[in-house]
């Protein structure tokens, strides 16, 4: 069984795009994530193609919206890819956490004295216990 030429130019370009979609997926995601604004590029690029490919659609002219449908497809497939970089404030990937120590001191300020804020504490609730307040009227 032979598929006629104009019809396989459609079947290889599904196998093309199907590998360009299984690579976004599975192929090693790179060393950083690029910033969000430049995936939003991307991203509307991809849209652009796909309301061009509609207008070339609509205009009777299927190879050439085919072709950037494609390209579309190829861009949101790399954008997939590259959204998968992981940042230095990303959180690991295992169960476990990286480090189990609590956080240090911020830099610069100087540790929460707890001793001396429940003796303050203290004598401030019994000044105001001793004062001659009168209680807020109940209505």
């Amino acid at each position: 069984m032979l598929i006629p030429p104009s019809d396989a130019w459609k079947l290889v370009l599904a196998i093309a795009l199907a590998v360009a979609i299984f690579l976004s997926l599975r192929a090693r995601a790179p060393q950083r994530a690029i910033p969000g604004r430049e995936l939003r590029r991307l991203v509307l690029s991809a849209l652009g193609l796909y309301a061009v490919g509609g207008l070339a659609s609509l205009a009777s002219h299927p190879m050439l919206a085919a072709i950037v449908y494609a390209g579309g497809i190829v861009v949101c497939a790399f954008a997939a890819w590259l959204s998968r970089g992981s940042d230095s404030e990303d959180p690991p990937d295992g169960d476990e956490p990286e480090d189990e120590q609590p956080p240090p001191e911020p830099d610069g300020l100087p540790p929460f004295d707890w001793s001396a804020f429940e003796r303050e504490f203290r004598t401030y609730s019994e000044r105001t216990r001793r004062s001659e307040r009168e209680p807020a009227a109940v209505d």
